[in-house]
Formats: C-alpha cells, structure tokens, sequence
C-alpha cells in the first residue's frame, strides 16, 4: 500500500513526463517546479513519491527516469539546522529515510527489466555512500545484496555487484568471510557479465581495505585471473577489456598481491598484446596492465624472465602499426591539422609505454634489450620500422639519461643518415628523435655535437615536404633553448637564412613554428641576434599590420611573441623608437580583440610582459589598457560544474579542457584551461610588481583584494595558490616603497593581508603548497620588517604551526608503519615516492623554521609566550633519532637564543643538553646548528649563559676534531664551532676554566675561509689578541699571518672587518720581525699573493 497519496503520486507523474519534454520552455519550467515545490520545501515527500513511481505498473522508461531524478535528489546538499551542508539523503528524519529505503530496495529485489534495475542500483549506491561517508550503517542493504548475489537470474546476480563496486565502504569487519565466499562463488559464475562485475566489485572493494587487511584477499586471486582466459578464447574483446581494466585497478593499489603468479600473468597479457584479432582497446589495456607493473612494481617486473624482453618487442611491434593506407605519406602530408587526436592508436600507446617502461626500469634494464632491435630496425627497407627505432630513441631517453649519455656519438651515428631518409615520415622522426635528445642529453648534446647536429638538421629546412621542414624547426627549439650563444653565433646566417624562406612558406603552420624557432634563437643569441634586427622585425610589423583576417590569428600571435622576444634579446637601446611603435601596434591589436577564444589575447598578454621588462619605468603610460583585461582573467572565478549524469560525464571527459573528479557521489567538472589563463595573469603581475616597484603601487590594493587574497584559497588548483603566495610579497614591498615603511597606506594593506595569510596557513592541504604559504609570510614580515604582529596574529600563527607539526608527526609515524615489517625490494619499489614525500616535509620545515625566525627577528621576546605552546614538540624534536627534526629544533632554539637575549635563558633545562650533544653529532648541519647557537648563546645571551660556555667549550672542540673536518661536507660545522669558542672567549673569558690554554687550543684550529658570517667573529678575537700581545700569538707570528692571509685570499673577511684584522696583523708583523714577503711566496700562489698584498699595501 502507497504511503503517499493519489494525488502526489499524480502531480510528480506529471513533473516526471515535464522534465523529459523535447520543448526547452517546457523542460526548464519543471526544473524550477522541482526545485521550488519539492525539493526546498518537501524533499522527504519527493523522495517517497519516487520510490513509488519506481514501481510497476509503470512502464520501465518512467520507472528508470524515476530512479535517476531519485538520485540526483538524494545527492544534493542541504543545510541543516546547525548550518552545516549535508548530504540530501542522510539529513532526511530516521523515519522517512528507512521508509524511502525500503521502499526502493523492494523495488531493486522485484524490478524485471536490466536497464531500470541498474538505474535503482545506482540511486541505492548512493545513498549506501551516505551512509558509509558518515560511519552509519545500512544493515537491510547488505542482506538484500547477499540474497541478490545468489539469485537464480544472472541479470540480477550482476546487480549486486554493481552495488558493490560504488559502496564497497558498506561491507563491515564482521561480514569480512562471507564477503569472500561471496566473491569467490561468483569468480565462478557461468555469466561472464557477473563474474566482470564481481572483478569490478572486488578490485573497488580492495581498494577501500589497508594494506594490513588486504591480505587477507590474496588468496581470491587465481580465481580472478581465471575468468580471462575464457573470455580470450572467445575474442570477447570489450568483455576482456572490462577484466583487464579491473585488474589495472588491482595492479595500482597492490601490485605485490600478483608475485606468485606473475610470470603466468605477464604471458597471458603479452599474448592478448600480440593478437591482433582482438580490438585496439583491448590490446592496449593489456600494455596498461603491464606497464602499470612497472609504475608501482619495477622490482618485480625486473626479477621477471619474460617481462622486459616481452614488452620491449612487443611496444616496438605496436610502434610499426601506422599510416595503414598511406603508405606514401600522402594524406599525412597534406593534413593542415598538425594535432589531429592519435592518442587512441597502436603506436602512440607503444610510444608512451617505452617512456614509462625506461623511467621506471631504468637504462641498466631495458637499453641492452631495445638496441637488441634497434639497429636491425634501421636497417630494415619497411619505413615503419625506421619511424618505430626512432621513435624508440625519443621514448627512452630521459628514462636512460645516465646510461645513454656517454654513448651519444653511437646513438647520433643511428639517428643523424635518418634525416635524409627517402621516406618523408621517418626524416619526420629522426627530427622528433633530435628534437627530444636535445633536451634529455642537455647540455651535453650542445657543447660536444653541436656541429654534427646543426649541419645535419639546417638542410632539413629546406626540405620539400611542409610537415618535415615544419618539424625540423620544432627541434631547432629544443636544441636552441639549451645551446649557449658562442655555440649558436657561427651559424646564425644559416640559421636565419632558412628560417627566414620559411617565413614565406605557404602553409601557416610552417610560418607559425618558423615565428616561435627564430624567437628562441634571439632569446639564446640574446645582443649577438641584433645584427638581424633590421631584417626581421619590418616583417614581424608587416604580419602583425597587414594579415588581419581571422585565420591569421594565430600567426599574428606568434609574430608578437617573437617581436617581444627579440627586443628582450637585443635591449632596450637597439630598439630605439621601435620600442614605442610596437607597444602602440600592441594597443591597437588588444583593441581589435572581440572573439573569446582568439589567440591573440593571451599572446598579449605576455607580450605586454616583455616589453615592460625591457622598457622598465617606460612602460608606465601603456599599463592603463594592459591591466583591465589583466585582472579580470587573473580575478576569474573557478568554471565549476555537477555533472548529474552519465551523459554529461561522457561528454565532459571527450573535451580536454575539463577535469573530472568524484566527489561525495558526485562527478564535478573544472575547466583546467581557464585555471592556466588565470595562473599566467597571476604570474604577469608579479612581472610588472617586480619591474614597476613604487609606480605599481596604484593597483596594489585593489589586486590584493581581487587576486592575490582569494588566489591564496583557491583550491581548485594548486599553481594558482602557488603564484598568489608569490605575488603578496611584492605588493606589500611596491606599497612600501610609495608610501614609507610606517604610513597608514602600508598598515592598512598589511593589516588586511596577515588575517588571510594566517587563515591559509591552518586551511592549506597540499603540503608542497602550505611549503610556499609559509614562505609568503615570512617574506611578507620581512617586507613589512618591524613589529608587525599582534598578540592574535601571534596566537593565530601559533594555532596553525602547531595543527601543521602535528599533521607532520602523523606523516612520519604513518610512514615508519607503513614501511615496518615491509620486504626490502618493495621498500625499494617505493623508495622514490617516499623520498619525495620526506622532501616535501623537509622543505616544509625548512619554510616553516624561516617564519619563526622572522616572527623572532622582529618581535623578540614578546614572541616567547605564544611560541611556548610548542616546547613539548621541541623537547620531542630535540631528542628524536630523524635527524631533520633534530636539526629543525636546534634551528629554532638558535633563534630563541638570537632574539630574545638573556630571556633565553628561561630554557636552559630544555636546550642546554641538545646543544651539547648537537656538537658530537654524526650529521654535519645539526653540529653546525649547535655550534651556531652555543656562540650566538655566549654573544647574547649575557652573564646568565656565562657558567654554560664553561661546560660547552669541550663540546665544540669535539666538533672541530670530527675526522676529515675540512672536507666539503664538515668544514662549516667545523668553522662555525671555531667562531663560538672565539665568542665565548670574547663575551665569557672568566667564566671559562685554564682560558690561556683553550686560547693555545683554540687558534690551532684557525683559519676559517669559507663561512663569510663565523670568520669575521674569529679573527676580531684574534685582532683583539694581538691588541693584548698575547703570547699565544706573539710566540707563533707567522702562522698567524698565514691564518689571516687564508682568510683574505678566500675573501672570508671583507670591509671594516678586514681593515681591522689587517691593521693589528700588520702591527704583529713590525713586532715580532716577521718576513711577511717570504711568507707568501712560501705558501701562496703568485695571484693569492697579488690579492693579499692589495690588503697590506
């Protein structure tokens, strides 16, 4: 019996039949309804009256749209009474909701048509999700899909596991073995269609387990990998793709789980690989299964017998699959679209897989096998098989950098007789080949084969194909980015000989990378290009004057960027008067625009960039039409959509400008392409913020409010957050130089800007990102650079350190749990993923460290307070056996030490000990750190750290007697315990047992020639003991001399500092009768000598 009334169900039968009308009024006008009438004021009837409309007697269209609308409702966000947004389905009363479900598991259980029971299944999943997401349970749902699992019809045996593979959160501990016979029976089914689905269904269920718990599954695998060769046999090739998918699934999140039956795994896949019956899909999924392996496994793949040979062989195979019936090239060559999409086809899959392959395999791994087949390739009279070892050399060489790099003059003697190839297509790769080495082998490939190289490719130029000579330029680009200019200048004429006929080629796009070759050659040859100057740039004004029409966009585009580029290169003096007509041809381009999706707006954009670089200060009267449009795309807000069905996901994921991603049930579309535009906006004011300074600072503000604030929190893309970070600092330092460092101008903006600084400091999730926060702030203090802070600010700064130390503990205790008990090659498999995640939190540190040093450097000890919240996390880092966080803690007590002076002493208990202790450290930067702070402790920190630095000297002779103390990696720990034994002998002499003898010690250990900031420290004191006529120094005078002229010759004493050094050096000198020529020429070079003579006079 119906729990809703007749004349509901009625109303909603007809808003049903509205929102499916073919008429857009009629269709519209429902949505307002349903969203007005129904789901803001009544959602618990709608959701009731649809289960019911779910229900026969109605036909099954009806029914199926009824069970869409029902998710899509149950998926929306409502906001609750404590003003929280919540899930539509699980904010609805206990009572209506259980009523709802029960209603629509019934119809689930009794639904006969396939395609409307999916459509229930996947409004069940969804709220299965809600409750999952929010820790309730759903216990009637797992019992029904139990007994679905096991029903006679395959159809609805299928539909259980559809359920599964969206909500696999809903199989509880207590479930976990009847879960596994579940699984296991349906490996086993006689529907293919069920057994994929329970493929599905288990690799989304693993995926929701720990790595703990997966083990216990480990052993359902022979059943999965049984259900392939059947669905082979039959050259089933979509039914083989959905297993193969499901497996890539289960490769990605436990590669390990496949050891014991790899090798059978691996034959199976390259045979599916080599059979050509199946379709292109199908065969590539096969790759994808195998070169995901190598993503999350390498060891594994490497240990294997058949692995690398086989794929090897069989991406080079897929690599000759091309250019079927165009056997001469001819409709490749007249194709004008230059980035018709291939990424579909055989030979690209090929192509990327022996990039992946060599950067996870290694050189040492896959180069031996691919050069196995490499030169027979070359040699073959098949063109494809050419284009294919060409191709190969492109792919592989970043991955075999360290191996191929010494082995080039070979590689060249493979690839360079390939550019006079018969066949148009393999001159094509063997530029492609170039092209790529060029970056890979930099700058290796321009300085030792530079000359074979630019012989080779300038005739290719010339060539009669448009797409050859088109490419060759591309590759000029790539080698011209890193060629030095003394390389480049002796073939500039040939060069730009050629490069200059391209110019006037027939085809635009020959033109187009003709405009973007000769802008990087300018950019390369910098001043050395200006003897082209007269020659180019009348043609780049005739482009950008005359070729107007809409086709032409794209070509006057790339003649403004090469325009700009080439006044970059030759300065703003070359350019004489050019300088001004070209930023007035600009104005008059940027007027012309009208088109959203014309080329030529974001080509300006930089272009604008450039020329106020090269004109600095010159630029100002032609901001005014340049940062209207500027702001506006760098204030753009983030193109959002929820995508409600699978249509619109179907259709969001053909275009390349969207990003998909799930979200709570839902799929959200963001447009990545506007993210670009915005984020290069963003960069160009940091540009014109840089190069305007003071004269900038008419748009602070208002960019500040706009832009640089809101970009700190946009969280649909991290760069933009990145390049705002980059942006407040120089702001704050364009409105301080305008208005002065105490004006109200400056306070308001600041005051405005901490707040927000602060907050994103609490809110950032990307710890790479919070990295760059950290470093905002800090520079921003540093701008601001006075008391700046508030006792909140101060609060609020602590409150988001200490979240961000305790998510970083986390981290490393998640790390060490993970890693614990763990095989030593699957340590080795992720070794890189983890050695990027600890250098993130290093650097995050790093960052973090540089903001309390700021934070103490301008407010002292009124910082001591707030930041004693964190001394339980100190303690903790000070004694930890991570000698990162050793480090940072020493780092921080440095500046406790440094700022706040005699206040500092309130720590003793807690820092005394880890300084000490710091000094005999095996990690140099951490005796460093405690060096530094033990002589910046005896520097400021007044008579109450005098009875310490007794204790503290042995300590840093310890430090200066590590073996090997002057070698690179010990010598500023070294250096800077020597200047700390100096400060304390200077500050704290009589609180120092037996001084005369630690001073005879101490200046054994001299000189100090490479810590610019520690030597001037150490010989102050050692002026300062020849002032006194100590005779530690008056008894071993030359040694002396030679300790200060090492210091000299290093440039370690400079200014005052060295005057001073050198007058009581000089006076020790007359003294004592030292012969200071003979000294030098002893132990100096003829040029150290000329160098220290300079400051003796």
């Amino acid at each position: 019996m119906s729990v809703v009334g007749p004349d509901v169900l009625a109303q909603l039968a007809h808003l049903l039949g509205a929102l499916q009308s073919a008429d857009n009024n009629v269709r519209s006008h429902a949505e307002e309804v349903l969203q007005n009438n129904w789901t803001s004021t009544r959602p618990e009837m709608l959701l009731m009256g649809l289960a019911e409309q779910i229900s026969p007697p109605r036909d099954a269209a009806t029914r199926s749209f009824a069970a869409v609308i029902l998710r899509r409702i149950a998926c929306k966000t409502r906001k609750t009474p404590t003003s929280e947004n919540t899930d539509m389905f699980i904010s609805l009363d206990k009572e209506h909701a259980y009523m709802i479900r029960t209603k629509v598991l019934e119809n689930l259980v009794t639904e006969p048509d396939r395609g409307v029971r999916n459509k229930i299944s996947d409004a069940i999943a969804e709220i299965g999700r809600q409750y999952s997401d929010n820790s309730e349970s759903w216990p009637e749902l797992l019992q029904v899909l139990f007994n679905l699992s096991q029903a006679a019809d395959p159809g609805t045996r299928e539909t259980a596991f559809r359920v599964f593979t969206t909500t696999p959160g809903i199989i509880e501990k207590e479930h976990e073995e009847a879960v596994a016979q579940s699984f296991a029976q349906a490996f086993k089914d006689e529907s293919v269609a069920v057994r994929l689905a329970a493929m599905e269904a288990f690799a989304a269920f693993f995926r929701s387990l720990s790595k703990k718990n997966q083990t216990k599954y480990h052993a359902l695998l022979p059943e999965v990998l049984n259900i392939l060769p059947p669905i082979k046999e039959s050259n089933d090739s979509e039914d083989l793709s959905k297993a193969l998918v499901a497996l890539i699934d289960l490769a990605e999140g436990a590669p390990r789980m496949f050891k014991p039956v790899f090798n059978v795994l691996v034959q199976f896949s390259i045979s599916v690989i080599q059979e050509k019956e199946l379709s292109d899909l199908c065969r590539q999924n096969a790759l994808e299964l195998m070169a995901t392996f190598a993503d999350y496994a390498p060891s594994m793949c490497k240990k294997d017998p058949n692995y690398t040979n086989d794929m090897i062989t069989q991406c080079l195979s897929l690599m000759t699959d091309l250019g079927e019936d165009d056997e001469d090239a001819t409709e490749w060559l007249a194709a004008d679209d230059l980035d018709q999409e291939e990424s579909d086809q055989n030979h690209v899959a090929g192509e990327h897989c022996m990039d992946r392959l060599a950067n996870k395999l290694g050189g040492l791994v896959i180069l031996q096998p691919t050069f196995g087949w490499l030169p027979r390739m070359m040699q073959s009279m098949a063109w494809r098989d050419r284009h294919a070892a060409l191709m190969a050399i492109s792919a592989i060489s970043e991955g075999c950098r360290d191996q191929m790099i010494g082995e080039l003059k070979h590689v060249l003697e493979l690839v360079i007789p390939a550019l006079k190839d018969p066949h148009p297509r393999v001159r094509w790769a063997g530029c492609n080949a170039l092209g790529q080495m060029s970056t890979d082998f930099a700058p290796t490939m321009q300085k030792d084969f530079y000359d074979v190289i630019l012989t080779a490719i300038i005739p290719v130029l010339s060539s009669p194909e448009a797409r050859v000579k088109s490419h060759a330029a591309a590759a000029l680009v790539n080698f011209c980015e890193e060629a030095e200019k003394s390389v480049l200048e002796p073939y500039l004429d040939s060069l730009l000989s050629e490069l200059f006929l391209l110019l006037q080629n027939e085809k635009r796009y020959v033109q187009e990378q003709a405009l973007s070759t000769i802008a990087t050659i300018a950019d390369a040859a910098e001043k050395t290009f200006g003897k082209y100057y007269d020659t180019l740039m009348p043609l780049l004004v005739g482009v950008l004057h005359n070729q107007s029409e809409k086709e032409y966009r794209l070509l006057r585009a790339k003649a403004m960027e090469c325009a700009t580029l080439i006044a970059l290169a030759v300065g703003r003096e070359r350019l004489g008067p050019d300088a001004v007509k070209l930023v007035e041809l600009l104005r008059v381009i940027q007027n012309s625009i009208t088109d959203a999706d014309d080329p030529q707006a974001q080509y300006l954009m930089h272009c604008w960039g450039r020329m106020c670089r090269v004109m600095g200060k010159e630029f100002l009267p032609y901001m005014a039409p340049v940062m209207p449009p500027l702001i506006e795309l760098a204030s753009a807000k983030a193109d959002v959509q929820v995508l409600e069905s699978d249509e619109q996901v179907e259709q969001f994921q053909q275009d390349d400008g969207w990003e998909l991603v799930p979200l709570r049930g839902k799929t959200i579309g963001i447009r990545t392409s506007s993210m670009d535009d915005k984020y290069m906006a963003i960069e160009l004011l940091v540009v014109y913020a840089q190069v305007l300074e003071d004269d900038f600072a008419g748009w602070a503000a208002e960019i500040m409010e706009k832009v640089a604030l809101p970009g700190l929190a946009f969280f649909f893309h991290d760069p933009v957050r990145v390049v705002s970070a980059k942006l407040v600092p120089y702001l704050l330092s364009s409105y301080k130089k305008r208005f002065g460092d105490t004006s109200n101008e400056l306070n308001g903006l600041w005051n405005g800007t901490v707040v927000k600084l602060l907050e994103v400091l609490s809110a950032e999730p990307a710890i790479d990102t919070l990295a760059e926060m950290y470093q905002c702030f800090y520079e921003s203090v540093e701008v601001i650079g006075r008391q700046c802070l508030s006792p909140d600010n101060m609060v609020n700064f602590i409150d988001g350190a200490q979240t961000t130390l305790e998510d970083y503990k986390d981290r490393v205790a998640q790390r060490e749990e993970e890693n614990a008990g763990v095989p030593a090659e699957d340590v080795e498999d992720e070794q890189e993923e983890l050695l990027m995640a600890i250098e993130d939190d290093q650097t995050l540190l790093s960052d973090m460290n540089k903001a309390f040093h700021c934070i103490f450097k301008y407010h002292g000890h009124t910082f001591l307070r707030p930041w004693e919240r964190l001394i339980q996390t100190y303690k903790e880092f000070l004694r930890s056996a991570d000698p990162t966080q050793r480090q940072w803690g020493l780092c921080i007590i440095d500046d406790v030490l440094e700022y706040c002076g005699p206040q500092s002493h309130a720590y003793l208990d807690y820092i005394g000990q880890p300084l000490l202790e710091g000094c005999l450290d095996q990690l140099p930067a951490i005796r460093q750190a405690a060096a530094y702070g033990i002589g910046i402790a005896a520097h400021h920190g007044g008579p109450v750290w005098a009875a310490f630095m007794g204790g503290a000297i042995p300590a840093l002779f310890e430090a200066m007697r590590f073996p090997d103390a002057r070698n690179e990696e010990n010598v500023y720990a070294t250096e800077n315990a020597c200047a700390a034994v100096a400060k304390a002998l200077h500050y704290n002499a009589s609180a120092i047992p037996q001084v005369d003898q630690v001073v005879a010690r101490w200046i054994e250990f001299l000189p100090i020639t490479n810590d610019e900031e520690a030597a001037p420290y150490a010989y102050l004191y050692l002026a300062e003991l020849i002032d006194k006529r100590h005779p530690v120094v008056t008894s071993q005078a030359e040694k002396v001399f030679v300790f200060v002229a090492q210091a000299l010759e290093a440039d370690a004493l400079t200014g005052q500092t060295a005057a001073r050094v050198v007058g009581a050096t000089k006076l020790l000198l007359e003294t004592t009768g030292v012969n200071a020529q003979l000294v030098l020429q002893q132990n100096f070079t003829p040029e150290a000598q000329l160098v220290i003579r300079g400051h003796f006079g």
